[in-house]
């Protein structure tokens, strides 16, 4: 990635000015936020003075409130604490709205608006803002009440039915899968209500639900079933209609090959693994062909695979200009030379717990990585700094609202 001259000044982050107000938990909606800040909003998260976020409890320890599950998705922010059950925590959360470009919450569907906290009693004192409502399941069908759970919403929407290995039941993905992918459309959704409001002037109530972003996830598979009437059959780490196509054992350790097409196989048998045989095959001349005899085929390539090294499969897959890589593990990917050239991890001195290292956004512009200003905050690490700066509140007012526990 091109870096800018030292001493250069930073490129205009693209969502400097906007402020977002960030009332959500656990995943989704963080992750969302997380996304606006790490495009330059100033995202402020409202946390529970007592307990607050619930990841704060998930993952392994850092310092004495922070977590490997809370960093993962809270970066770029500012932490505030407010007790949102309390009459005077509410009337700050309200001025902070006022003062917000964006609100993101995901309380049970009824819960905001329980607490003042509502679309419509927010827009009341702020027609501009673009409130988002993250909830399990869309607000205008029965199930609207109903809680939001990833792992509840992978097997509702067909995701696990698409995971695994032939013959095995279902899976659910290594990662909140759901979760991720509704905070990342929540994101998008909110930009383009904030693009809309340019020309209106006014907000919008954007509203997702974890359900319909799970369906999202099915994809192609999704299309494949209705169109089959049936569900898709699993192929775990190969491709359903791409042959040879998947991760495949060395001698000493699994790769990637994706032999993408009919050139591709005629190198990989002739160049790769010294069989013209395979090559000259009819039942092997065509993808739809190779499809149709995948399993004669794949144990043939599994066979000649494990007589070679991964490093002599790679530098022969490489030079016959056949997309391959390395199966690595979590730890080796986020160490390798990859990850630190492309300036994917940001390390940095956390208060409590010493050297962190958090990801770094994945945005760049203009050869630029959007940059990690702040490390995930520690809870209520910016309560004064920002009831001062927006609400103009002086020490003793601070200390009242402390003492009470209101903050």
């Amino acid at each position: 990635m091109n870096q800018e001259p030292v001493g250069a000044p930073p490129l205009p982050l693209p969502l400097a000015g906007v402020r977002v107000l960030d009332l959500s938990r656990v995943l989704a909606g963080p992750m969302c936020a997380m996304a606006l800040a790490d495009l330059g909003a100033d995202v402020i998260k409202v946390e529970h003075p007592g307990r607050g976020d619930d990841t704060r409890d998930w993952g392994v320890r850092i310092g004495t409130r922070n977590t490997s599950y809370f960093n993962s998705a809270n970066r770029n922010k500012r932490s505030v604490t407010l007790d949102l059950q309390n009459e005077e925590g509410l009337a700050l959360a309200r001025q902070l709205a006022a003062q917000s470009d964006v609100v993101i919450q995901n309380f049970k569907v009824g819960g905001a608006e329980k607490l003042g906290l509502g679309y419509e009693q927010l827009r009341a004192i702020n027609p501009r803002l673009v409130y988002c409502s993250i909830s399990g399941y869309a607000r205008f069908t029965p199930e609207a009440q109903r809680p939001g759970y990833d792992l509840v919403v992978q097997g509702e929407s067909g995701v696990m039915a698409t995971n695994g290995e032939a013959g095995q039941g279902p899976l659910k993905f290594g990662v909140a899968a759901v979760d991720m992918f509704t905070g990342m459309y929540s994101a998008q959704a909110i930009l383009a209500a904030l693009y809309a409001r340019q020309s209106t002037g006014s907000g919008r109530h954007v509203q997702m639900a974890l359900y319909d972003s799970g369906l999202m996830i099915t994809s192609y598979y999704g299309m494949e079933a209705l169109l089959k009437a049936g569900d898709p059959p699993k192929f775990g780490n190969a491709h359903p209609s791409i042959v040879p196509y998947g991760v495949f054992e060395a001698a000493d350790g699994p790769l990637v090959i994706t032999v993408g097409n009919n050139g591709q196989f005629q190198r990989f048998c002739r160049e790769v693994i010294g069989r013209p045989e395979w090559a000259e095959d009819e039942r092997f001349a065509t993808n739809t062909a190779r499809s149709a005899h995948r399993d004669i085929l794949l144990d043939q390539v599994r066979e000649a695979l494990r007589t070679h090294t991964r490093a002599d499969l790679l530098q022969r897959l490489t030079a016959a200009q056949i997309p391959c890589g390395e199966v690595l593990g979590m730890l080796e990917a986020l160490q390798s030379e990859r990850t630190a050239q492309a300036g994917l991890l940001h390390r940095f001195d956390d208060t409590e717990a010493g050297p962190q290292a958090v990801l770094a956004p994945p945005y760049a512009f203009d050869g630029q990585r959007m940059p990690v200003r702040r490390p995930p905050p520690h809870m209520g690490e910016h309560t004064r700094e920002v009831f001062k700066e927006l609400l103009q509140l002086d020490d003793p007012a601070i200390a009242a609202l402390q003492a009470k526990g209101v903050i």
